[in-house]
């Protein structure tokens, strides 16, 4: 497809609240939009970019034997009040009542909640995912998931997407 025929137009002058120099190549590109301080939609563009760098990414963690997973954007709050992580978070963890009045949180990474699938589902280093790689006398098995942070920090110029990566190893 053309990128003249592409949603989101081309910017001859640079926002002035952009202050970055690639915050305001990508506003200049029309690769996004922003729709208030810190929250940005992904434009045509720039969506399709994300897209095959993901899909890079996946292929070299296929190769590698990697199992890829999807987890909860919303997350129980107990999860993260057990580690005492939601403290160290402070205001930026995103919290709310379900109309049950259950806590949860916006996740912003998904170490809390690895462990909780891995605590249900590995009595045993039997159970862990085929070992793909060793590092030393490590065997390890890896499980990865795209997703998009939530998270609210004094200086947070750009959205960004991440991959995480969870490593799973038996002791020694």
């Amino acid at each position: 497809m053309r990128i003249s025929k592409l949603f989101g137009k081309t910017q001859r002058e640079v926002p002035a609240e952009a202050e970055t120099v690639s915050h305001q190549l990508l506003l200049k590109a029309g690769m996004i939009h922003q729709v208030a301080a810190g929250v940005y939609s992904y434009l045509p563009l720039a969506w399709r970019v994300l897209k095959k760098i993901e899909n890079i990414i996946r292929d070299e963690m296929d190769k590698a034997g990697g199992q890829e997973l999807s987890m909860p954007v919303l997350q129980p709050l107990e999860l993260w009040q057990e580690t005492g992580r939601d403290l160290a978070f402070g205001k930026g963890l995103f919290t709310l009542s379900d109309r049950r009045d259950r806590k949860l949180a916006l996740g912003p990474t998904h170490e809390e909640v690895i462990t909780q699938m891995v605590s249900h589902n590995v009595q045993s280093y039997r159970d862990l995912p085929q070992p793909v790689l060793l590092f030393g006398s490590y065997q390890i098995a890896l499980i990865y998931a795209f997703f998009t942070p939530f998270i609210s920090i004094i200086r947070y110029p750009l959205g960004f997407y991440l991959v995480t990566l969870s490593p799973l190893s038996p002791s020694p």
